[in-house]
C-alpha cells in the first residue's frame, strides 16, 4: 500500500506543488505528471515487480519464520518511508495529491478486487494452495512446487494492495509514513481474523464489520470527550474493541465467521435443500 501510495502520488502531483511537497526529488521524475488513472496502474504494477523482487526467498518460509520476517519486511520498508527524503518527504506530509477516489470508483476497484480474488481461489493455483495449507508433504508429491506458487499469489496480494493504496492516496490527499505501519497493520489482521483468512467472503465480511465498528467507536470516543464523560480524555477505545474482538473470535471462531465456505455456497445449499423438501 505504501509503495502504491506514494508512486501514484509522485507521478500525479503537479510541478508547482511538488516544489514544496517534494522539493528533494530527484530530476529524472520531477517533470512528470501523469492522469491519476494511469498512475494509479503504474503503481500497483511497480507494487508487484517490488513484491516479486523481494519475497521469493521468503516464501520457502512457514508458521512461525514467515510471520517474523513479514513483520522484519514491513520494518524495512517503514525505515525506507521514513529516510528517503528524495521521493517520501521523510517522516513528514506528502500533500498536494490530486483528488480522485471517490465512493463509485473505490466500489469498482473493490468488486474487481473481489472477483479476482474468488477466479484466483478456483483456479489451478489456488487449489494448489489449499492443497499445501492442509499438507504440504502430500501436495508436493503430486507436483505442487510450493514457494512457487505462494511467490505468485504474494505478487497478485501485491498487486491489489499498491492498487488499493493509490486508491486511497487520492481519497485523502495527503499522508505521511505513519499511515502505513503497526496500527494499519493490526486492523488488517483484524478484519481477515474476524471475517475467516480461508475464504473470500470471510475477508470481505471482516472488512466491513472491523470498519463500520471502527468509524462507530470512533464517534462515540469523540463524542464523549467532547462531552467530558469522564474527567480525562478516552483513549484507544476502538483499538481496545478490535483486540477484544479478535481474541473472541479466536477463541470461540478459530476459523472466522466464513471459516470454509462462501457465501454463495451457503445461499446455494440453502435453496437446494429447501427445493427437496
Amino acid at each position: 500500500m505504501w509503495i502504491g501510495s506514494y508512486d501514484s502520488a509522485i507521478l500525479t502531483i503537479t510541478d508547482q506543488m511538488k516544489v514544496m511537497a517534494l522539493h528533494d526529488l530527484y530530476t529524472f521524475i520531477d517533470d512528470i505528471t501523469l492522469h491519476p488513472i494511469y498512475a494509479m496502474m503504474i503503481a500497483a504494477l511497480f507494487a508487484a515487480a517490488i513484491a516479486a523482487a523481494v519475497a521469493y526467498p521468503l516464501m520457502r518460509l512457514s508458521d512461525a519464520a514467515a510471520v517474523i520476517t513479514s513483520f522484519a519486511l514491513l520494518v524495512i520498508l517503514h525505515t525506507i518511508m521514513l529516510h528517503w527524503s528524495e521521493v517520501t518527504n521523510g517522516p513528514r506530509t506528502i500533500f498536494g495529491i490530486p483528488k480522485f477516489a471517490g465512493l463509485p470508483l473505490a466500489m469498482g476497484g473493490a468488486i474487481i478486487a473481489i472477483v479476482i480474488a474468488l477466479a484466483f481461489k478456483e483456479s489451478r493455483i489456488g487449489l494448489l494452495l489449499r492443497a499445501t495449507k492442509s499438507d504440504e508433504i502430500a501436495a508436493a508429491a503430486i507436483g505442487a512446487h510450493i514457494p512457487r506458487l505462494r511467490w505468485i499469489a504474494f505478487i497478485l496480494g501485491a498487486l491489489l494492495a499498491g492498487l488499493g493504496g493509490a486508491f486511497w492516496g487520492h481519497f485523502i490527499t495527503s499522508f505521511a509514513p505513519k499511515a502505513f505501519y503497526l496500527k494499519e497493520t493490526f486492523v488488517i489482521l483484524g478484519m481477515v481474523v474476524i471475517g475467516g483468512p480461508s475464504t473470500v467472503t470471510g475477508a470481505v465480511l471482516g472488512t466491513i464489520l472491523v470498519a463500520s465498528t471502527f468509524e462507530s467507536l470512533r464517534a462515540l470516543e469523540n463524542g464523549l470527550n467532547r462531552a467530558e464523560f469522564m474527567s480525562t480524555q478516552i483513549v484507544g477505545l476502538t483499538e481496545v474493541s478490535l483486540a477484544v474482538a479478535m481474541i473472541g473470535v479466536l477463541i470461540l471462531r478459530p476459523g472466522g465467521i466464513f471459516a470454509t465456505r462462501e457465501i454463495g455456497t451457503i445461499i446455494s445449499r440453502y435453496f437446494k435443500a429447501k427445493k427437496i423438501k
